[in-house]
């Protein structure tokens, strides 16, 4: 019995390997082109070969077009030692992976081969496709019921839902990956998958490490492809991390599916265009770029009826500030809310630095009880006034007692933001976040499983 199991891997291994090879030769090489010949009509978009250099090693590659009877591939590494008449084989015309239980707590790459040094990992029976559909919409369920991130402005001001995709737009350096972090660790999902695309070389291990911790790691597979990489691992890198999300949501797990960064799999996607003779529309993207973001964002979500859901939290890096920008408003009309961070506010030194006003969470009204939007509403209300007033506040041209919802919000805005502080290691719960905030606004409120408070006027600040 032992022994079966030991060879059910193996045997599954060698029925995958194909009876014959088909190979062509390379016909032109022109940048991170290569054109292949003899071939043509065995491949598709998006199917794999292999070049044969001249030392004899494999250079993967994938079809991304065809051109005058010849198929255009681009290489998932470097091209040295490639020449023309180098050998073309044919690798693979859909790829899969077989993820398991067991890939939780390790660190992959855009293949889902292991890169963590903890030994090769177990091929599971199912074949996951990379490049899956999402599901049909009249099949999917309803996103409902309250997650718990474990981060008091998120959980009050941005509720999520089970389901639900939130997109978390910022520059650089303005605390994306921390707060993903903190959000690995504390939310209240069974499974995290996490794509890092395009990340620093060096940042990988302190997010491993540092950042997510072995508490959070246990529970997470991390999906990474570094900013050095070819345009192609990075692209693949972002589809495997939606794959593995897939596999545990038909397992019927609830899964939190983390990304940084959409923005870079869309530059990824602007290089293959351009490079495959697409033409560059709005700043240099290509319009096979656009095609693709809501193919990639849509497989997030619930699942058909029966199944898991898969959570998703996206960061979008705008450039210079701009959250204008083509890919964050691509992004932004895909998604079901935004969470904006800015830099001006973690200059003053609070963190997680989210732009209360600026962000929207679509499902929250409706999953939040009227006591709880009463609290919202009226907080949001204090921000509003004390924003529209704040540069007459700092430059002192305001008298207190000339408008008394002004004096208010004065009154409330340092409670308010140290309410909104929170720090890396720190994690407060669903209800802890309301009860705080609703001691702040001098307001009456009573969890779920109690009593309601009377119906409170959301246009009357309280004294």
């Amino acid at each position: 019995m032992v022994q079966a199991a030991f060879l059910d891997p193996i045997l599954r291994e060698i029925d995958r390997i194909p009876e014959h090879q088909i190979y062509g030769r390379v016909a032109a090489v022109l940048g991170m082109l290569v054109e292949i010949a003899g071939i043509e009509n065995s491949l598709t978009i998006g199917a794999r070969c292999a070049l044969v250099d001249r030392a004899n090693r494999r250079v993967g590659c994938e079809i991304v077009g065809f051109r005058n009877g010849r198929a255009l591939a681009m290489a998932y590494g470097s091209l040295e030692g490639v020449g023309l008449g180098s050998k073309a084989l044919i690798v693979d015309t859909d790829p899969v992976v077989r993820p398991t239980n067991d890939w939780l707590g390790r660190v992959v790459n855009a293949f889902g081969e292991p890169i963590d040094g903890k030994g090769p990992l177990p091929s599971g029976s199912i074949a996951c496709r990379i490049r899956a559909n999402p599901p049909p919409a009249h099949a999917r369920a309803r996103v409902e019921g309250k997650i718990d991130l474990g981060v008091r402005s998120l959980n009050t001001f941005a509720s999520c839902c089970k389901g639900q995709r939130m997109g978390i737009f910022a520059a650089s350096g303005v605390g994306k990956s921390v707060l993903l972090s903190m959000m690995a660790r504390y939310a209240s999902l069974e499974v995290n998958v996490i794509g890092l695309i395009g990340e620093r070389g060096r940042e990988v291990q302190e997010f491993v490490v540092d950042e997510l911790g072995e508490e959070g790691l246990a529970r997470s597979i991390v999906v990474v492809a570094t900013s050095d990489e070819s345009p192609l691992m990075r692209r693949q890198a972002a589809q495997m991390t939606l794959t593995l999300a897939e596999f545990f949501r038909d397992q019927g797990h609830d899964v939190l599916c983390m990304m940084d960064s959409v923005t870079r799999f869309a530059m990824a996607m602007r290089e293959i265009g351009l490079s495959a003779g697409e033409p560059p529309a709005s700043k240099g993207y290509t319009p096979s770029t656009f095609a693709e973001l809501p193919r990639l964002l849509e497989r997030a979500g619930p699942g058909i009826h029966g199944s898991g859901s898969i959570t998703g939290l996206f960061t979008v890096l705008v450039e210079g500030d701009d959250h204008n920008e083509p890919v964050a408003d691509a992004v932004r009309g895909i998604l079901d809310g935004h969470i904006v961070l800015e830099r001006s506010i973690g200059e003053r030194g609070r963190y997680p630095a989210v732009n209360i006003l600026r962000s929207l969470s679509r499902t929250m009204p409706g999953c939040n009880t009227p006591p709880q939007n009463a609290l919202i509403r009226q907080a949001r209300l204090h921000m509003s006034v004390y924003e529209d007033m704040a540069e007459l506040i700092r430059l002192g041209a305001y008298r207190r007692g000339t408008d008394p919802a002004v004096d208010e919000a004065i009154r409330l805005y340092p409670s308010i933001e140290a309410f909104l502080s929170q720090q890396r290691g720190e994690r407060t719960d669903l209800e802890t976040g309301y009860h705080q905030l609703a001691e702040i606004l001098g307001m009456p409120y009573a969890s779920e499983a109690g009593e309601m408070p009377p119906e409170i006027d959301p246009n009357e600040t309280t004294a």
